[in-house]
């Protein structure tokens, strides 16, 4: 599996098109309150260049050309913010995901600490929480406040989608005088966050805004995995060893779960590589015929034949021709909604079957709302524990506009322009998607 997570595609359009420069709010000056070794400081010379493939580089080094190289996370031995003075907002956004209280718990116990912050405060509800007119309190953090959240779900801070006025946001932040900003959510609230930081800009505030990427469907540009990933699969893959079960218990069983993934099937793809019990896996990243000779319908019925049973997993953005409504609909944040191609497969699996007067019992399970409010598992808390504390001394250093991201295995500063520039999705030619059809067994699925 590492090399599915170190897999990112760069091609020499996309290296020339990353800009790795990383903004700070000044020239760090206070010595740091950490009693570490100084091997265990980094500096801002401290970099990592980004992996390419070898004609790349070879090329590059002809021509005397660096390797674009990113900025290394960790705690410097100098830092911009007094801690004794410094306060500290956090905010959550967005769709639930184990293992968002593990970072909010991190980011307040390093701040607390680690550095000597006292003042932390957690915005409720979202973006909504610096809306005046919305109401939602503010609650005060510290280490007695945070030290069991690990152990919920969900998020202790509260969350909500919807845009809110960028110069509103910025107002409470002046108003309560908040130098550290940290924004824990995906792609919509990194755009909120490349906003809030650019009007932060134009008022000539010094105020640091630090994102740590948040979204179950691994689909954030340039971060190898996030987190609350792992734990998704392992669920989901409980949901597909009882859909299996459900399968080969009856004649004729088919066993269907939709998982999530709105632009990108990792969890799919990966779940259906760690149960092995899956014999059609659908993915947004390419494209499914259902009538026709080699479609899904016709090879679904082949497989019955053969082996009297079947398990078809798919992601939710998989399919979207089928179900997408015309003109679509969208939600809060901005987002297309999806149709539900579980329910039109069950339907359409149902209708078929029964015009050849063929007898099939589907099971259909739709596990999306259990996964992602779970607790995280090990992998991932000890992860959510890195970034929140990585966030941390980035934020202290005066590092603004950043996202902390864990790419090439090491944990680095990224822009977050740079981050909401794609999607990451996976690579149909690559050796982890190759591994899913070698496992499955399902053809292209295309007439």
């Amino acid at each position: 599996m590492k090399e599915f997570f170190n897999y990112l595609e760069f091609t020499e359009e996309i290296i020339e098109d990353i800009d790795t420069q990383i903004e700070n709010l000044g020239s760090c000056k206070i010595p740091s309150p950490l009693k570490h070794n100084q091997n265990c400081f980094v500096t801002d010379d401290h970099k990592i260049t980004l992996r390419v493939n070898y004609t790349y580089l070879k090329e590059n080094l002809r021509q005397n050309k660096d390797v674009p190289s990113l900025e290394l996370a960790g705690p410097r031995p100098y830092i911009y913010f007094d801690p004794s003075k410094a306060k500290v907002g956090i905010v959550t956004c967005g769709g639930l995901c184990p293992g968002i209280n593990d970072v909010i718990r991190s980011i307040v116990m390093t701040l607390y600490y680690s550095y000597g912050v006292k003042k932390i405060i957690g915005f409720k509800y979202g973006l909504q929480g610096f809306i005046p007119k919305y109401g939602h309190e503010i609650i005060e953090l510290n280490p007695e406040v945070v030290k069991d959240i690990h152990t919920m779900g969900g998020t202790f801070l509260g969350t909500s989608r919807g845009h809110q006025s960028i110069e509103e946001i910025v107002d409470t932040l002046e108003r309560l005088n908040i130098q550290i900003l940290f924004m824990i959510g995906g792609d919509g609230t990194f755009k909120a966050a490349y906003k809030i930081k650019e009007e932060i800009t134009k008022r000539n505030l010094k105020i640091a805004v630090i994102t740590i990427p948040k979204t179950i469907d691994n689909d954030i540009w340039l971060v190898s995995k996030t987190f609350g990933f792992d734990t998704a699969v392992q669920y989901a893959c409980e949901a597909i060893r009882c859909a299996h079960t459900e399968a080969i218990a009856v004649p004729n069983g088919i066993g269907l779960v939709k998982l999530m993934g709105r632009h990108s099937g990792f969890i799919a793809a990966a779940a259906t590589l760690a149960t092995k019990e899956v014999n059609f896996c659908l993915i947004p990243e390419i494209d499914f015929d259902l009538e026709g000779e080699k479609g899904l319908l016709a090879e679904l019925e082949r497989r019955l034949e053969r082996r009297k049973h079947a398990v078809i997993v798919v992601a939710e953005g998989a399919g979207q021709k089928y179900v997408q409504k015309d003109p679509p609909e969208y939600d809060p944040s901005g987002n297309i909604k999806l149709g539900d191609i579980g329910k039109f497969l069950k339907e359409n699996i149902i209708k078929y079957f029964k015009n050849k007067n063929k007898e099939v019992i589907i099971r259909y399970i739709d596990p999306s709302y259990i996964i992602r409010s779970v607790p995280a598992n090990v992998e991932d808390r000890i992860y959510c524990g890195f970034l929140g504390q990585y966030a941390v001394h980035a934020a202290l250093a005066g590092k603004t506009g950043i996202m902390i991201s864990y790419l090439n295995d090491q944990f680095v500063h990224i822009p977050i322009k740079e981050a909401i520039k794609r999607r990451k999705q996976i690579n149909l030619n690559s050796r982890f998607w190759l591994s899913v059809l070698e496992s499955t067994g399902q053809g292209i699925l295309k007439n």
